[in-house]
């Protein structure tokens, strides 16, 4: 009988989040050795796209809204490419130039912005108004921003799963910051039990799903909030009003990879009560908390794909 390999768990810091790999390996330093390339591929994500960071390329091309084109790598294009699928995907409300709008909204001080803070802000919103030629890509109006936090966690998490199924690691999973990218199931065979936080619970938890391959991501309320008049106000702002969403707690969803399910919950967080028909027309699996509480899934059982 072959012994099944130990797993370890390596964590770091990324993104503002905190990660953890698990993999299955011979020893604790090939464990290491292997999370190793992983890690480095999610700090190169970052370092490249970051909007914290003044020489990322988003920086860059925010620098030159309304003034300049920037010139793109093909990584790059392939990200406007899908920022195109998400856009037309939810009817224009997952844009990647609503970033704006944090302007207005501070979510360490209970305030909700009025309609005449929001309007400058809305003004400046349009993905579909940003000219792209060729490698080159301009943003039309002075002030005017790109941002890839809706999906550059899930985008890392997925890249650092590729590097790690490159290596032959066939046993492990990749979090960041609660996005997961799931390569193969334990070194036994059972799938990974991965549990879902309960969006009104702290640290507490609302269900476990079981995935042996594929993504897990939440998309929720309950991250960056404040509640104010009886209603809890989050980041997750839908770019046609600039208001706050509020018809789920929380939305996870299972699907290939983790940009996809990631994309998939962001955008039935922002389709509100259209959520369920989108989800279900997707055919992806999912589990959401709505506004009262109540839980809605379909096929959350063992997952793989």
């Amino acid at each position: 009988m072959v012994r099944a390999l130990p797993v370890f768990g390596i964590g770091f810091g990324a993104m503002a989040s905190r990660c953890e790999i698990r993999l299955a390996a011979s020893d604790e330093t090939e464990a290491h050795r292997l999370a190793a390339f992983a890690i480095d591929e999610v700090k190169r994500i970052e370092a490249k796209y970051s909007r914290y960071r003044p020489d990322t390329v988003v920086s860059r091309i925010n620098a030159a809204a309304g003034v300049d084109w920037t010139e793109c790598d093909d990584e790059t294009l392939a990200l406007f490419a899908y920022a195109d699928a998400l856009f037309a995907a939810s009817g224009g409300r997952f844009d990647i130039t609503s970033g704006v709008l944090r302007r207005a909204w501070n979510f360490s001080q209970p305030r909700v912005p009025g309609a005449a803070q929001l309007a400058p802000l809305l003004a400046l919103i349009g993905w579909g108004e940003v000219q792209r030629e060729g490698q080159r890509i301009r943003l039309p109006r002075a002030g005017m921003e790109i941002d890839f936090g809706g999906f550059g966690k899930e985008y890392a998490a997925d890249r650092a799963g590729t590097i790690l199924a490159g290596l032959g690691v066939t046993h492990a999973y990749v979090e960041l910051g609660g996005d997961i990218r799931v390569l193969g199931p334990q070194p036994d065979g059972a799938p990974w039990s991965i549990g879902i936080q309960h969006p009104r619970a702290g640290e507490g938890t609302i269900a476990a799903i079981e995935v042996a391959s594929g993504a897990l991501t939440t998309s929720g309320d309950y991250e960056r909030y404040f509640d104010a008049g009886g209603r809890r106000y989050c980041h997750i702002l839908d770019p046609r009003s600039g208001n706050s969403v509020d018809c789920w707690q929380s939305v996870s969803v299972l699907a290939p990879v983790a940009t996809a399910a990631g994309s998939y919950a962001t955008i039935a967080m922002l389709l509100e009560d259209e959520a369920i028909v989108f989800l279900d027309t997707a055919g992806v699996a999912y589990l959401a908390v709505d506004r009262h509480g109540q839980l809605h899934s379909k096929n959350v059982g063992s997952v793989s794909y």
